[in-house]
Parts: structure tokens; sequence; C-alpha cells
């Protein structure tokens, strides 16, 4: 766990992994972390605001050493921004709030890993990354299609993400096994790349190599923490029956970080309260695991 690294007087710093401020440099670190506590348009489980929070404090837990890849992940440098002020007025002017934070973190080269909160927040990041990567695809990892045009009333629901981001580029989506009518007929229609998870889908009708095929050079990866099977995590805002297990989500990631430049992510949909706090840590757990497979390979800055 993240204790003891400090010379300074003992002290537990309150961001992610507990790293203290010499090793957590905004300038000089490599990946930048973005609080995103808003959950606006939440359907079923409120809650996922307290995402964030719950992810940072159950990360400064975690063992610094990385075993499976060898080396203390922190070293490149994880810095940890203040929290989003939610914009509860408008579901789109919340998404244009995302982008003008994380823009400046984009063009200076940084990892984004945004901490949401609902899946709508991925949608002013992957503007952002956009601008600076035109060639930019995103991999989608969630359980639901997320491919409505409009729900109750707004295009920028948590339900509409995957359709905002596919009108600003490629799209790639892994897990689902919920959609409505509407959005299988999209699919359909447009020829998207949708690699299905249970409800009659074959176990073996993709490979991680087919959806490494179907990404760009710069990807941007979205987790939907639903993804999971809801045995390992609970405490989502929509959860759904069946789902990837913590291995074979870590072998589609850590293939996707090898084969393509990994440029920003985000982990959303946490519901602490609707789980125990073991879900908190597999997040938490997660979003380290991401950032040492996207750095792999580079150099140490602390």
């Amino acid at each position: 766990m993240s204790l003891g690294r400090s010379t300074l007087p003992p002290s537990i710093p309150w961001n992610f992994a507990a790293i203290p401020p010499e090793e957590s440099n905004p300038e000089e670190c490599r990946v930048a972390i973005v609080p995103v506590p808003y959950d606006s348009t939440t359907s079923y489980r409120g809650g996922t605001r307290e995402g964030p929070r719950a992810i940072i404090e159950a990360s400064r837990q975690l063992e610094d050493y990385d075993m499976e890849l060898g080396r203390e992940v922190y070293r490149v440098g994880i810095y940890t921004a203040p929290e989003v002020e939610p914009h509860v007025g408008s579901p789109e002017a919340m998404a244009q709030r995302v982008r003008d934070v994380v823009e400046p973190w984009v063009r200076k080269g940084k990892l984004l890993a945004l901490l949401g909160g609902e899946h709508s927040i991925s949608v002013g990041a992957v503007e952002a990354l956009r601008d600076v990567h035109p060639d930019l695809s995103v991999l989608y990892l969630d359980a639901h299609g997320d491919l409505r045009d409009e729900y109750m009333g707004s295009r920028f629901s948590h339900a509409c993400t995957a359709r905002r981001i596919w009108e600003m580029c490629p799209l790639v989506q892994v897990g689902v096994r919920s959609l409505s009518q509407e959005e299988m007929a999209f699919i359909q229609q447009e020829g998207l790349r949708v690699y299905f998870k249970g409800e009659g889908s074959a176990p073996s009708s993709w490979s991680v190599e087919d959806v490494v095929r179907s990404l760009s050079g710069k990807v941007y990866v979205s987790i939907d923490l639903d993804v999971l099977d809801p045995s390992l995590m609970p405490a989502v805002g929509t959860p759904e029956p069946g789902g990837m297990g913590w291995e074979a989500l870590l072998g589609l990631l850590r293939a996707v970080c090898r084969e393509r430049s990994v440029v920003g992510f985000d982990i959303t949909e946490l519901c602490p309260t609707a789980g125990p706090p073991s879900c908190a840590f597999v997040a938490a757990k997660l979003a380290y695991k991401v950032m040492g497979y996207a750095t792999e390979g580079e150099p140490p800055r602390v």
C-alpha cells in the first residue's frame, strides 16, 4: 500500500494511490486523473456521483508494485486534479464542461484518466481528444448499447453516450448484452462494430485480435463497470446479468495498450452504495492496471 514514501512528516495525501506531492507534480506527471462526480441523467439507481471519491479512497490501499508488469506504476507520475463541479442544469453543458477541463491535459500529452460518475461524461473527453488526435477511435466497454439518439428528453443522457461518440469518431463496442430494438436496428443499418457478450451470442464468436484490428492507431478506452459480471461488480447504476470476468477484461486491455497507443480512458458508473466496498477497490485497481498497460516501457519520472 502507498505509505512511507515521503521524507516529510508522516501524512497520507488524499489523492489517487496516496502519492506524496513531490511525486505527483502536475507538470511532470504522465497521467492526469480528472474526477467527475456527475449523475444527473441516471435512469435507474442513483449514486454514481459518489464513484470518483470512492475510487480514490480505495486506491490509497493499492500496492504500488504491479506483479504482472514488474514495476511500480506510479513512478511515471500520477496527478489527481480537483473534482469537476457538476452542471445540473444541462447534460449538454456538462459535456462541454468536461471537454473544457480535460483539453489542457490532452494538449500537454498526458494520459487522461477520467473517473465517473455516469457514462455521459465520456462525450466531452472524446471531443477534446478527437480534436488533438484526428485518427482517434474509441473502445467502448459496456453491458448496454447506449446508442439511443434521445432518452428521457436529452440527447446527452447516459443512454445516448455511444451514439454521440459515434458521431465524432469510429466506435468499437465490446460486452454489450442489453439494448433496445431501435439500437439493434441502428447497429445493423450503420454496420457498427459491436462484439456482443451473452444473450445468444456464441462464446467464441469474436477474439481479442478481432477487437484490436478494429481500432485505429490512437485509442480512447471507455469503461462502464457494468461490462463486468455483476458477481464481481454489483455496485453499478444499471446492472445486467452475465458479463466479462476480471482476467478476460485485463487480457483485452493489455492487448489494446500493447498494440495501439492509448491516449486516455475512463472508469464510469460505480455506484458505491449498491455493493460492497470491494467494488471501489476493483475499480481503483482497474484504473491502475490501465495506467500501467498504457505506459508500459516508459521510463519513470519520479
